[in-house]
């Protein structure tokens, strides 16, 4: 039996013990907040006030320090803290909890050995979310670059359980934008309830580890088509294939959105993958109210490329 190889049945165990024990040890340090909830084009986003966001951009700028004093990379993930360490995934992949959490039980899967976080996403790469996704209903997400959100430059996706218990039956606040929308499965789309350059499609995945590299094949393969129908390409740069620009990446057992960025913030609230999910952070009172003033969408539409979705609409 290869021990690299997540084991079925063992993931959602391990998180959970491994949160008591981080928790316990002090080494993850969740990030309080408040919730305001804000509709929007049928959308009812949460907007999460982070008092202790400080706490994470101090942590980052820690790191900058640390950087600049010995002109060498600050990578949390190489070494990565084993108090955080939640299960080898793969034999290229990890499981880590994120240390400043803001949902419980948010999955870090980084790559054992240092890739770059604009690098584009390859099989392997699937194959880690694919068996992580088997385990538990999640939101699977990535932020392709600084632009999208990204705090660190080594690989690394991300997942969030969609209900309390890791069970089926979760679901995000961005769905009903195209809940009746009549999508074909596995041919990308756009969502007419979207005002923001975007590709999607709807995706049928089964809960089963017997199945996971299937899944893995077939993530990669939606995630290829619809990076190409959003205009993005990969770059030739020193034999790596590297994105031709920022992006967000969103997926679950049941769909997979990509979405093209152009900034990462509007008036110093920053979005990431989970904006374009429906969850909203700021740090504080002002930051919220630069979205009230806004609005979520127009806040999503602002950081993302110019120009209308170049795919057409879907038919109905």
């Amino acid at each position: 039996m290869d021990t690299l190889e997540l084991q079925p049945g063992t993931l959602w165990p391990a998180l959970l013990r491994q949160t008591e024990h981080a928790l316990r040890c002090e080494a993850l340090r969740p990030i309080e907040t408040t919730e305001t909830s804000i509709e929007d084009h049928g959308v009812r986003f949460v907007v999460r006030q982070v008092s202790s966001l400080a706490l994470k951009a101090r942590a980052r700028e820690a790191q900058v320090s640390v950087r600049t004093a010995t002109h060498t990379p600050c990578n949390p993930f190489l070494p990565y803290d084993p108090d955080l360490f939640v299960a080898s995934v793969s034999p290229t992949h990890v499981a880590l909890l994120n240390k400043f959490n803001v949902i419980d039980h948010h999955l870090l899967i980084v790559t054992r050995a240092f890739e770059r976080q604009e690098a584009w996403l390859d099989l392997a790469d699937f194959t880690a979310l694919a068996a992580c996704m088997a385990e538990f209903d999640g939101l699977g997400f990535y932020n392709g670059g600084p632009a999208a959100g990204a705090s660190q430059p080594h690989k690394h996706l991300q997942m969030v359980p969609l209900a309390p218990d890791g069970g089926p039956g979760g679901s995000v606040p961005m769905e009903a934008a195209w809940r009746d929308v009549p999508l074909a499965c596995g041919a990308p789309q756009s969502v007419p309830a979207l005002p923001f350059r975007h590709a999607f499609c709807r995706l049928d995945l089964a809960a089963d580890n017997a199945f996971r590299d299937e899944a893995a094949r077939r993530l990669e393969s939606a995630y290829r088509a619809l990076l190409a129908a959003a205009g993005m390409s990969g770059i030739e740069t020193k034999g790596e294939q590297l994105q031709s620009g920022p992006y967000n990446l969103l997926v679950t057992r049941r769909w997979m959105l990509v979405v093209p960025r152009a900034a990462e913030c509007v008036e110093g609230v920053s979005v990431n993958a989970l904006g374009f999910a429906g969850s909203l952070f700021v740090r504080d009172a002002q930051q919220l109210d630069v979205v009230k003033r806004w609005g979520p969408m127009k806040l999503l539409e602002r950081v993302t490329l110019p120009g209308a979705t170049i795919l057409p609409a879907a038919p109905g």
